[in-house]
């Protein structure tokens, strides 16, 4: 399959001429941020506490939770890809082997699902950093030898669309209930409301 063949390339050449003994080090710490996406959700927790940043974290939420849907509970179970390492030969794993599908990079998708819904409200100097982070997490898969390109090429792709998708409900709910833009603005309700009618 030409796929697989091109997959196994850009993770030998990774091995081959990336890897090194200090990025050996760095890249399993930044795979650790996104393990059950443990930093997006900290990070979603913390944020949702102040009105300021509320709605970035209801969006990051509803992004998290469709990534969870989607990617974990759907498309691994249907597609059941074997990791890359059981497969390509000369292939050698950095860390534990992963018990469940390869096929979308869970990791991938609910990072880059979480920083596109974050960069919607967030400013610059903040999310820009994140998805930094975000991209940092998807190339750590790759150099750790944990996924195929494919797989975080998807989830990188519908990890975009996530994010998009969440910021389109969450605006939908901003709208239609009133006990929502109360909770997210130091607004009044009532003059909130208004400034989003005209």
């Amino acid at each position: 399959m030409p796929f697989l063949s091109l997959d196994a390339d850009i993770l030998l050449y990774i091995q081959d001429h990336i890897r090194n003994s200090f990025l050996d080090k760095i890249f399993p710490n930044i795979t650790f941020l996104g393990n059950a996406g443990i930093f997006w959700i900290l990070l979603t927790a913390v944020l949702i506490c102040f009105k300021k940043t509320r709605r970035a974290a209801v969006c990051s939420a509803l992004a998290l939770l469709g990534s969870l849907i989607l990617n974990n509970m759907i498309l691994k179970p249907l597609v059941g890809r074997v990791r890359p390492y059981e497969v390509i030969e000369g292939l050698k794993l950095i860390g534990k082997k992963a018990t469940d599908p390869s096929f979308p990079s869970g990791h991938t998708a609910a990072s880059i699902a979480s920083a596109v819904a974050l960069c919607r409200f967030l400013k610059k100097r903040w999310s820009i950093p994140l998805l930094v982070l975000a991209l940092a997490i998807s190339f750590s898969r790759l150099y750790i030898g944990i996924h195929f390109p494919t797989d975080v090429l998807a989830g990188f792709l519908d990890g975009i669309l996530l994010g998009i998708l969440a910021c389109v409900i969450e605006s939908i709910l901003y709208k239609k209930w009133p006990w929502y833009v109360e909770a997210c603005s130091e607004k009044p309700a009532a003059a909130e409301a208004s400034t989003i009618v005209e």
